[in-house]
């Protein structure tokens, strides 16, 4: 397994990390959580993403029954708090209330003293940016965070939050967690280049697309499919898009390896991608997975990815 920095910052994550959405507490049962989680530390990673709404709290619950017998610092384990987690008008949003309450309820799911890693799950416009910032950096003097970050934040917000963490002295966030895949690359026009000015790294989702990228859909679209149940992968999935998914699992045997592998593989050679956060129900995609951090892809495959899947700078 390879490991690397977050940006500027001094903390290592692995590569491939494992996350718990829709998965932990939710889809899979407690033995086959242990197992996941197992299988991904045999394998050498050490960042496992949750966050405080996967599975309404019971996949912090169920990665804290795996982790909690594991020494804490061989260990990464992140959260966030933003979306709403009951009825109350103050148990959501990124407000200095929600934020250090959530904070807590998170660490009492899991078991932990401190998060290596708390991000805030989205942009709140309805709070000032300074409250949330100035929370964010209270948690990190508590000792309950140790690094904070953001997810699916505009450029400009990345940037006016750094100005604002130099301007007060406050600690400022190392990470962004956005989408990004093969078929999902418009970080690459605003955010990336904030993220590489500001000395964040990025730790991205969904790298393999809900699954489109795995090759599970290049004989059509199979009954009881996540492309068959839900509107997410609509998009990914019209006669065009399941014919540039045909010609992707070609270039993956043509390298010798599963379209999931390239899909990650590609995404590790930005220079600004610290972590690929990969979902798994079982060991063997786990395994599956980590081989990702072994593959090399040259120029010529890249160029050859890039014509089939342009980003938005083509």
């Amino acid at each position: 397994m390879q490991y690397r920095r977050v940006g500027a910052s001094g903390l290592e994550v692995s590569a491939v990390s494992l996350g718990g959405w829709l998965t932990f507490g939710g889809s899979i049962e407690q033995e086959a959580t242990q197992g996941v989680i197992r299988a991904a530390l045999d394998g050498g990673v050490n960042f496992i993403d949750l966050a405080d709404v996967y599975a309404r709290g019971a996949a912090e619950e169920a990665a804290g029954r795996v982790l909690a017998d594991l020494p804490r610092h061989e260990l990464v384990v992140s959260s966030k708090c933003f979306w709403p987690m009951s009825e109350a008008p103050n148990d959501r949003g990124l407000s200095r209330k929600h934020i250090l309450e959530s904070c807590d309820r998170s660490l009492a799911r899991l078991g932990m003293d401190y998060l290596d890693l708390y991000f805030c799950h989205r942009e709140d416009p309805t709070v000032p940016l300074v409250e949330t910032v100035r929370a964010m950096d209270h948690l990190v003097n508590q000792g309950k965070v140790l690094y904070w970050g953001t997810s699916c934040w505009s450029a400009e917000r990345l940037r006016e939050a750094h100005r604002l963490c130099a301007q007060h002295g406050w600690h400022a966030p190392i990470v962004e967690q956005p989408q990004y895949s093969l078929l999902v690359r418009d970080v690459e026009e605003a955010v990336e280049p904030a993220v590489a000015e500001t000395g964040m790294g990025l730790v991205v989702w969904s790298p393999l697309a809900g699954g489109a990228l795995t090759g599970k859909y290049d004989a059509g679209i199979p009954e009881g499919s996540r492309g068959a149940s839900t509107q997410w992968l609509d998009g990914y999935l019209t006669d065009e898009g399941l014919e540039r998914l045909r010609a992707f699992s070609g270039l993956a045997a043509e390298a010798g390896c599963r379209p999931s592998q390239l899909a990650l593989a590609w995404l590790l050679r930005c220079g600004t991608v610290s972590s690929v956060i990969t979902g798994a129900t079982r060991a063997d995609q786990v395994e599956e997975n980590l081989a990702a951090a072994e593959l090399e892809v040259d120029d010529a495959l890249a160029a050859r990815l890039d014509a089939l899947f342009p980003g938005p700078r083509a």
